[in-house]
């Protein structure tokens, strides 16, 4: 692996976690775009900016008050759908946790500038969910197969409000509402 791969990825990695707006990704320009040919000493500094940024991340810095309060609204939403499946509503579970991913998709589109609208012959409209899906795996902001789970997520959900109560049961829901929460917390918005 030369210098330049090295350089390329940690760039990729910096845009991924914290997008072309963040001081790391500010800095990490500036160096590669400095007067020095000196491929080792620029990624030596790069690597120093990922190593900063490695902190910030473990010591929980880099949320914003915007990222903080999306969480915890939408974990109360995830709370209460799970509420409702105890009580026996899956319907209504479905629906609030596949409404609640859905949300979430818009706002990790919006932190890191995938459009979230389309222009159609009426007008602009929401991009479709399945739309946005794609496309966030597309930018790689995480991986083909989270995008088939949450692509089976968002079915259960459809299947709920589209009254197909009997395409999918409580054990699904269950593992529908677990594996949203990881989602949450291993792709923040």
């Amino acid at each position: 692996m030369g210098a330049n791969y090295l350089i390329t990825r940690a760039r990729a990695v910096i845009v991924r976690i914290v997008g072309r707006d963040s001081e790391y990704y500010r800095h990490i320009e500036e160096i590669f775009s400095s007067n020095t040919w000196n491929l080792q000493y620029k990624l030596s500094q790069i690597m120093s900016s990922l190593k900063g940024l490695l902190q910030d991340l473990k010591s929980g810095y880099l949320k914003s008050l915007s990222e903080i309060i999306h969480d915890d609204i939408f974990s109360d939403f995830l709370e209460m759908a799970n509420h409702l499946l105890q009580e026996g509503y899956k319907d209504a579970a479905a629906v609030i946790a596949g409404s609640t991913l859905e949300e979430h998709l818009r706002k990790i589109c919006s932190k890191t500038n995938i459009d979230i609208e389309i222009e159609t012959p009426k007008g602009i409209k929401h991009k479709p969910t399945d739309r946005m899906n794609a496309d966030l795996a597309k930018h790689q902001i995480y991986t083909k197969g989270e995008q088939k789970q949450i692509t089976a997520w968002l079915d259960i959900r459809n299947n709920s409000a589209h009254g197909k109560y009997d395409e999918y049961d409580e054990n699904q829901v269950d593992l529908m509402i677990t594996g949203i929460k990881d989602f949450f917390v291993k792709h923040p918005a």
